[in-house]
């Protein structure tokens, strides 16, 4: 009997309309023939799944179910594919541990520290993985006094992001102190109750997809990422809406391409990650070290994102490679295979 796989998307933040983009691709790749796919789209009115006759019907949050013609629907494994808040902080993998269902994505733990941007380069530095100087605000700051901290303290440029948040929304770079820092404060607390403002590592941009399937642990080639001149950085616009050149495999040194690997490893090893993650670096020439700018633990699959441009330079199909992360889910020794 083909395994029930809900595909969850949607989300509370304005990531969703990135969710919605991975699970389109997600599922024009899932085989019909070895699973049965139901996609679940949680949204602040509800929790949903929408039936071949265009009826939406509600997911039973007391055990993830679903009543389709009078009949009850437990799930085998989750494929996460939902950005932003509930899901790649942590609150969803949680949900699903306490319901023993197993997921693709990272465990919940690992979710909530690698979303809060503060708590992850923290650990990372504190691992001895190179991370670039930052400071820290919560809502609470004062805005003068914030600002004048980050011309006192950091070298400029700067990126100020909110600290839990993806797709650079709300993030804004500052090229001199003279720039309008409280502006870009406001701007990035518009979209959280807390901000990180960062120095900028100056060198080439690089991004790593990192996989775990039941051979270990697996590095994607190397994607290198270069913004429009026209872009102030790997914004948004940059991301979603083609004003990037990404170069995958990337062309540098096997040397350099090496430590990225071995770090890109090292990372999801600390971390403790799960399924595919997506780790963005500069490599820094001067030191000839690549610095870790952020950890992606759900890692966009639209027809823009990195992670189909990787698998596809290493070989594999996107079919093949979803049910390689779907196969090491499904496990006999899950606590939810006795779901019936």
């Amino acid at each position: 009997m083909r395994p029930r796989i809900a595909l969850v998307t949607g989300g509370y933040s304005g990531e969703s309309v990135i969710s919605y983009r991975t699970a389109d691709t997600i599922a024009q790749h899932l085989d019909p023939n070895r699973y049965q796919v139901y996609r679940i789209d949680i949204r602040p009115d509800g929790w949903w799944y929408t039936n071949t006759d265009g009826q939406h019907l509600p997911v039973d949050k007391n055990d993830f179910s679903l009543t389709v013609n009078g009949v009850k629907i437990l799930f085998e494994a989750v494929f996460l594919a939902l950005h932003g808040t509930p899901g790649e902080d942590g609150k969803l993998p949680g949900y699903f541990d306490m319901l023993g269902i197993p997921y693709t994505c990272c465990p919940a733990a690992t979710s909530a520290v690698t979303f809060n941007k503060w708590y992850a380069t923290s650990i990372a530095g504190a691992a001895g993985i190179p991370v670039a100087r930052s400071l820290f605000f919560d809502h609470a700051a004062d805005r003068k006094q914030a600002a004048a901290s980050i011309r006192s303290s950091l070298t400029f440029p700067v990126f100020v992001k909110p600290n839990n948040g993806g797709s650079s929304i709300g993030m804004s770079k500052l090229n001199q102190p003279d720039d309008d820092v409280e502006s870009a404060l406001e701007r990035a607390f518009r979209e959280d109750t807390q901000v990180l403002v960062e120095e900028m590592v100056q060198g080439r941009e690089f991004t790593v997809g990192v996989y775990r399937n039941r051979s270990g642990i697996q590095v994607l080639p190397i994607t290198e990422v270069v913004a429009d001149t026209q872009q102030p950085f790997f914004d948004f616009v940059a991301k979603y809406q083609g004003k990037s050149t990404e170069i995958t495999p990337a062309d540098l040194a096997e040397s350099k391409a090496d430590k990225l690997r071995s770090t890109a490893r090292r990372i999801y090893e600390v971390f403790g990650c799960a399924g595919v993650v997506r780790i963005d670096f500069i490599y820094h020439a001067e030191t000839d070290q690549p610095f870790m700018l952020e950890v992606n633990t759900i890692p966009g699959q639209s027809s823009a994102s990195i992670i189909p441009q990787q698998v596809r330079a290493a070989g594999l199909t996107l079919q093949g490679f979803y049910a390689e992360l779907l196969d090491h889910t499904l496990t006999p020794s899950t606590p939810s295979a006795s779901r019936s």
